[in-house]
């Protein structure tokens, strides 16, 4: 009996795998953001801002909401009843997209993406959580640009509350001549 457990966790492994990269292919793919899109939470428009932003798929609902910065995005997601229903959501990749005009190209899943906070780039609301699909892009934005690397796991109200009221930037050095 002690050899055939071996065989089960492998085959548990695998069935899991299965159902992981099914659940992928599932997922409503992210939409492009347009001149007109309004964020979501604050109402302005998208497209005139620099630095990352966001949008989120809710179960029931085929078109994303669309938000201007990473930090709107996760407020609206932080919120119990949106928690509850959300499917997925993407955040653009800035270790391969231009913070001041990010591309639609570079969206990856937020559960996926390594965070920077406390770093001196601004976004539409001032402070942007900078996503990366790499903890390696993520340490080379710190090394320019300031900050602490944190998971989708360690967002929060509170911190978003504190990155929001511009606490947390003493983690950020600010390069010569800025």
């Amino acid at each position: 009996m002690h050899a055939m457990l071996p065989i089960f966790t492998l085959i548990a492994l695998l069935l899991s795998g299965c159902n992981s990269a099914t659940e992928s292919a599932d997922l409503a793919p992210p939409q492009p953001i347009h001149d007109d899109d309004i964020c979501h939470v604050c109402g302005m428009l998208i497209q005139p801002f620099e630095g990352p932003k966001g949008q989120a798929f809710m179960e029931g609902r085929s078109n994303a909401y669309k938000f201007c910065s990473t930090l709107d995005m996760f407020v609206f997601l932080q919120q119990p009843e949106n928690q509850a229903q959300l499917s997925h959501a993407y955040v653009h990749d800035i270790g391969v997209t231009r913070w001041e005009s990010p591309s639609d190209e570079a969206f990856i899943l937020a559960k996926e993406a390594w965070y920077v906070i406390g770093h001196n780039r601004r976004g539409s609301m001032g402070h942007s959580l900078a996503p990366f699909s790499t903890r390696e892009d993520a340490t080379h934005f710190i090394e320019v640009h300031g900050g602490d690397i944190i998971t989708y796991e360690d967002i929060n109200l509170a911190l978003l509350a504190q990155l929001g009221r511009g606490e947390g930037d003493d983690h950020a050095h600010r390069p010569e001549g800025e």
